[in-house]
């Protein structure tokens, strides 16, 4: 059985405690810091750190100058380096005095919107002279080397230390932890052998991610440069000569009639899927699979079209100009029924003009996405329309062009979602080896008997 930490608000977090009556293995213990190996010690970073809160300047005085170690850089990197600390601020001598930066010291998120985020923590790995922290931020720094710098960037982030640290933190309006609270968390220590391996053994394994993460960008930095080249003409695919044709959208395109039902009014379960305009936002391809969208009531789609594959569905409605082209293309539709929702715009062209697999890599033409950001409307929210999409003039390539165009890009897309799922394989397997090793569940060093 296991026990939830919740909010003081009431809201379920998702850490969980030992129970009291669960069993421990031989050769463990119970303790303030969970179920760990006999061999090791639970330690109250009070006993390992001493604390200090960060520096507040007014805003006017960031841009330039020092280097300061920003909460963004604690929650996006646990180990730090020069490289991640990319803040300015301009300070006196006295306070770069006194917050100061060293090699070692571990810096935790003190104030966050929600209780997840305070106390994340992040350990400084090089030397950064005339560098000072955040006042969004706690600097602990250590009192002797009882800890690895290695070790410190994954210790902090087990289940029964995180528990911990949102357990002693408070919420009213905004959540926060302090020195004092942090003070009182216990964590596992094990030898300074043992450490060592375990941060060895899983900055392997962020090596590994970090090498999936470039091969990632750079293929999509070769897919950006190759739709630039593609479909814009500059580069013609084998066999591709005939000329590009200027085309009005509006002559070849039939809009089809849309819902305008909110959220709240879908199903988990149904016999019609419906796609809202946050579906399309938060698509990250070009084609977008109906197997997870949400469904209406048969009753409230009766009136609606029904969608097919090859159908182009936009967002009518965005919050930055980027996304006022942002469209699916519909495939594999098969005989599900599909229906377009709230804020978006269903259009179904001409298969004699556009051909299938093309249509939703128009957004990446700069004529078409240049228009449209154009005549965008709006201030905080920017919208488009059918009547805009109807009035794009562009040239268009041959048919069997668009459909090799869109094989090509499409191929390029496979191949980063396969380096993707790998990624992210890679990152739950970390999860599960901090989880392991930092718990003591898997030993990477013997323990040492000492005879009498």
């Amino acid at each position: 059985m296991s026990s939830e930490v919740t909010r003081n608000n009431g809201a379920t977090l998702g850490y969980r405690a030992e129970a009291g009556t669960q069993d421990v293995p031989p050769g463990y213990q119970r303790t303030e810091a969970g179920v760990i190996p006999e061999d090791w010690s639970p330690e109250r970073l009070g006993n390992l750190f001493t604390f200090r809160n960060g520096l507040n300047k007014a805003k006017r005085f960031f841009g330039v100058g020092t280097p300061i170690v920003n909460y963004m850089d604690v929650l996006t990197h646990p180990g730090l380096r020069s490289a991640h600390v990319e803040g300015r601020v301009s300070v006196t001598a006295q306070e770069i005095n006194s917050f100061e930066v060293r090699r070692g010291d571990v810096f935790f998120t003190r104030t966050s919107e929600t209780l997840d985020e305070i106390g994340m923590a992040s350990v400084m790995l090089e030397d950064l002279p005339n560098t000072v922290f955040s006042g969004f931020l706690l600097r602990a720094r250590p009192i002797d080397t009882r800890l690895d710098n290695g070790y410190k960037q994954f210790s902090f982030s087990t289940h029964a230390v995180r528990q911990q640290v949102v357990s002693l933190g408070t919420y009213t309006t905004r959540a926060l932890t302090n020195g004092h609270s942090l003070s009182a968390v216990y964590i596992p220590l094990p030898s300074l052998i043992e450490q060592r391996a375990i941060a060895e053994a899983l900055s392997d394994v962020d090596k590994l991610l970090g090498s999936l993460e470039a091969l990632i960008n750079k293929k999509q930095d070769i897919k950006q440069a190759t739709m630039q080249q593609l479909l814009t003409g500059q580069t013609r695919l084998p066999g591709c000569r005939d000329e590009w044709r200027t085309t009005r959208l509006g002559d070849y395109v039939t809009f089809l009639r849309n819902g305008v039902n909110s959220r709240a009014e879908l199903l988990m379960e149904g016999r019609v899927k419906y796609i809202h305009y946050g579906d399309i936002h938060a698509c990250k391809n070009v084609y977008l699979s109906t197997t997870s969208l949400p469904c209406l009531p048969d009753a409230k789609a009766a009136s609606l079209d029904h969608l097919q594959d090859g159908d182009l569905i936009f967002a009518d409605a965005s919050e930055d100009v980027a996304g006022v082209s942002k469209s699916v293309e519909l495939r594999e539709v098969g005989s599900i029924k599909v229906v377009s929702g709230l804020h978006t715009i269903a259009a179904r062209f001409n298969k004699e003009v556009l051909a299938n697999g093309f249509k939703g890599f128009l957004q990446y033409c700069p004529p078409f996405a240049t228009y449209l950001r154009r005549h965008a409307a709006g201030t905080k929210v920017y919208a488009t329309n059918r009547a805009h999409i109807a009035s794009i003039e562009m040239p268009l390539p041959p048919l069997r062009e668009q459909s090799l165009i869109a094989t090509v890009l499409s191929d390029m897309d496979a191949e980063i979602a396969v380096l993707q799922a790998r990624h992210d394989k890679t990152r739950d397997l970390k999860q599960a080896m901090m989880q392991e090793l930092l718990t003591g569940k898997t030993r990477l060093v013997q323990r040492e008997v000492t005879h009498v």
